[in-house]
């Protein structure tokens, strides 16, 4: 055997090592550079091609990556930057899912997030997806010590934008009942996850705002004034996300991440985990959960005592809304803290949330982005050594 292919064999099995999450890790998106953000707009009006257009976005998750690297990550994303939003495009790429722009948006919390109408135009099915693709650019930046992630909507977030008030009554000329809708919506799941796997993918993360969106008192209300039930709906979302899970192949990460919102440094709801731990917590099967938990919104750690011992728990303790550094030694109290419900050799450090949920971004600098990922590097180094 020569020395070259000795060399290979190692470098092939040191990346096999290297799974998500890593003990410093990240949600996915980052900031849309101006240049990207222009070339969007120039394309959206008719100035350049789809394939230059394609050139740009290439050429920033090159750089992208560089970073990544160059910052100590051992997990790569392409930063969400061929998608304007962090979950509807994605839907998109599904048959029978149409959308057009929207007449009116959503309200977070001091600001309204300006998204698309994104609906049922007939039975939901998988066809080649897109993102696929996308991954496969990705794919070739992988060395020996990195690998990776892709990030895509949680199934439960797809069901969720179909029975909201707006889509329901269109929904239901394609499904009579949620039970078929979430039959749907699982096998098409089933079907992109097995494309990821075919084009190499071995790290995949649900992000799901919709466990987020019922926690405290405001979701149980809500809910009580349109005549449902609280705990049929945390039923339905966890039986989708699991029928997506099923036959998922055994050498396949697939993580969620869950946090309540995040537009351009604002949030869609607040309250702790507690009201959807037995669920989410406890019989999600995904190999890990990365939880919001950078301020009094998400609660307390209590509820990690209901994690299942199958998971690991990616602790969000830095946020991404503001540009202020966390300080370390506050932070590393927190995980210790988290350390007396969950193993501390189960849990992991990240930012809460992505820089940018969509192009808009939240409200910071390129240069404020990267120090935060520096500390969740430093804490994480100090505190697993």
């Amino acid at each position: 055997m020569t020395r070259i292919t000795i060399l290979k064999k190692e470098v092939i099995e040191m990346s096999k090592t290297i799974t998500s999450p890593y003990r410093y890790d990240f949600v996915g998106s980052f900031l849309r550079p101006e240049n990207l953000k222009q070339a969007r707009k120039d394309y959206s009006d008719g100035i350049i091609s789809k394939e230059q257009l394609t050139a740009v976005e290439d050429e920033e998750i090159r750089k992208l990556v560089a970073k990544q690297k160059a910052a100590g990550y051992h997990i790569i994303t392409d930063g969400e930057f061929r998608r304007k939003f962090w979950h509807l495009d994605f839907m998109w790429g599904f048959e029978g899912v149409g959308h057009q722009e929207a007449i009116a948006g959503v309200q977070f919390n001091g600001e309204v997030a300006q998204l698309e109408d994104t609906y049922l135009t007939g039975k939901i099915k998988a066809v080649p997806h897109p993102f696929v693709e996308y991954f496969k650019f990705l794919k070739q930046f992988e060395d020996e010590n990195t690998v990776a992630k892709y990030t895509i909507p949680a199934p439960a977030q797809t069901f969720q934008q179909m029975i909201v008030p707006q889509n329901y009554e269109n929904t239901k000329k394609y499904y009579a009942i949620n039970e078929e809708l979430i039959q749907d919506i699982g096998l098409a799941y089933q079907a992109v996850i097995k494309q990821f796997y075919a084009a190499g993918c071995r790290n995949l993360q649900f992000d799901d705002c919709t466990w987020g969106a019922i926690v405290g008192d405001a979701a149980k209300q809500r809910y009580q004034s349109l005549g449902i039930d609280l705990e049929d709906v945390k039923a339905q979302l966890l039986a989708v996300n699991n029928l997506a899970l099923e036959n998922k192949p055994a050498d396949m990460v697939i993580t969620s991440h869950i946090c309540r919102g995040n537009y351009h440094s604002t949030f869609f709801t607040s309250g702790p985990y507690d009201s959807v731990a037995d669920y989410v917590f406890a019989q999600e099967h995904v190999d890990a959960l990365l939880l919001e938990y950078d301020d009094e919104r998400s609660g307390g750690f209590e509820p990690l005592a209901k994690v299942s011992p199958d998971k690991k728990v990616v602790l969000g303790l830095i946020t991404t809304k503001t540009p202020k550094l966390e300080d370390k030694q506050m932070v590393i109290n927190r995980i210790h803290e988290a350390a007396q419900y969950i193993p501390l050799e189960r849990l992991c450090l990240s930012p809460q949330c992505g820089f940018a949920s969509c192009e808009v971004g939240n409200k910071l600098t390129e240069e404020e982005q990267w120090a935060k990922l520096a500390v969740v590097k430093e804490i994480a180094e100090e505190v697993w050594r």
